[in-house]
């Protein structure tokens, strides 16, 4: 097989959660242990960083993989879902992974898929390790996919664990409360491994996390606790400058509301690092704030497609995200005559939550991703209508992005957000954007 044919196999035999929703949950450890056996548990050859949260995860995973490779490290950076391409999901050194590897590694373990149907998610996880230890990194930075305890990256044994925040969200399978996820979550943290907890400003939820390290011996930290910033400013294009304890001013290049928390949750990790001997200069730091992005090939985060009009997506898609969101919604608003909003959902999030919370004054353009987990356009815009918000309904991304584009004025500003496909499937329709 192809490239090409190679993906469409997994996407046919091994189901897909991105793609397909609960019908590809398949929640456990077993199928994992026994791939990661098979591979000769690769993951035991490299230091590893474990990182699960319901917001925040993807922005803090490639910050600290930018820092550690600013550092002279060799390290791989495992997350999920992809947005244009399956390989960005694996990187080294934001390299994604080759191809002919994916073909290969797909080949060699085709008799296993066969038998005994991972899902697509557990074979691209063991598909990450195996690489990382062939390409001999390092250090992993290592996503989880869904939820944490039974997530099928929970078979490593990290030298650190982030769980960088908590909020409702696939509470059909995590639970219905916040006490809930955060016990799934929770699962992450092992004996004797340090964790630090990022956005929590829940006392209960505190109380809760400190109990599961203490338990098992778990030195914990809450990076809003820690002192590792002495201030903070966003600046006209929504990134920031810190002022750092141990590093000194930081040009912050990831943009956004969200990127202050996530700032202070990475430096918490540097300190707990360095504390143990790791070797992290400060220019190492300096370097890897300022330059993220072009380091780890980070995509839709706050991201500017366009200046005239502005466009820019974001791939939150739960109501905490967008409480973040919002921040910046409204400064982009009282920066521009009109604010255009384009937005699609999945059929697994909380809709009503988070179109409660949009902005009545603008323009929307209700649409739908094309993977079989959209909320039909018809439920959006129904359910926008209800909620006070002005605007009409478009069956493809591309539509609505075209039909934005044409009635905004150069001093406008469009947004794009509300889900991960709905952004993967606008980003291209922007020749000249950055695709990393």
């Amino acid at each position: 097989m192809n490239y090409e044919e190679t993906l469409d196999y997994l996407y046919e035999r091994t189901p897909a959660f991105h793609r397909m929703g609960s019908s590809a949950y398949k929640p456990g450890l077993e199928r994992s242990m026994v791939l990661d056996d098979m591979s000769g548990n690769p993951h035991k050859r490299y230091k590893t960083i474990h990182i699960a949260g319901t917001n925040g995860k993807g922005s803090v995973a490639h910050l600290l993989a930018a820092v550690l490779q600013a550092a002279g490290h060799k390290v791989g950076l495992y997350t999920s879902p992809h947005l244009l391409d399956f390989s960005e999901r694996i990187r080294i050194n934001g390299r994604p992974i080759t191809r002919q590897y994916i073909v290969d590694f797909v080949g060699k373990n085709i008799k296993f898929i066969e038998r005994e149907k991972p899902s697509f998610f557990e074979l691209t996880s063991a598909m990450a390790f195996d690489y990382f230890r062939h390409k001999k990194v390092n250090y992993a930075i290592i996503e989880t996919g869904l939820g944490g305890r039974l997530d099928s990256t929970n078979i490593i044994k990290p030298i650190l664990s982030i769980i960088t925040g908590i909020s409702l969200e696939h509470t059909q399978y995590l639970g219905n409360t916040l006490l809930d996820i955060a016990n799934e979550k929770a699962g992450i943290i092992k004996r004797n491994i340090p964790v630090i907890i990022g956005e929590m400003y829940d006392d209960e939820l505190k109380q809760f996390f400190s109990s599961k390290a203490f338990d098992v011996s778990s030195p914990i930290s809450f990076a809003t606790q820690k002192d590792t910033l002495l201030d903070a400013e966003m600046q006209p294009d929504s990134s920031w400058i810190f002022d750092s304890v141990d590093y000194g001013v930081l040009v912050g290049e990831l943009r956004g509301a969200s990127q202050k928390i996530n700032a202070q949750t990475v430096l918490s990790a540097l300190k707990v690092l360095s504390d143990s001997g790791v070797q992290i200069r400060i220019a190492a730091v300096r370097k890897a704030f300022k330059n993220v992005i072009q380091m780890t090939r980070l995509m839709g985060r706050w991201q500017e497609l366009q200046a005239k009009p502005k466009v820019v997506c974001d791939i939150g898609h739960n109501v905490g995200a967008w409480e973040m969101n919002l921040k910046q919604l409204f400064i982009e608003s009282s920066r521009h005559n009109h604010t255009h909003i384009i937005i699609g959902m999945s059929n697994d999030k909380d809709v009503e939550g988070v179109l409660s919370m949009t902005p009545k004054k603008a323009t929307y353009y209700f649409t739908q991703a094309s993977g079989e987990r959209a909320t039909p356009v018809e439920e959006i815009a129904q359910k926008g209508e209800a909620h006070g918000l002005d605007g009409q309904l478009f069956r493809t991304v591309k539509e609505a992005v075209k039909e934005a584009l044409k009635n905004a004025s150069e001093k406008d500003f469009i947004f794009i957000g509300g889900s991960t496909f709905v952004v993967a499937e606008a980003i291209p329709l922007f020749p000249k954007a950055d695709k990393r």
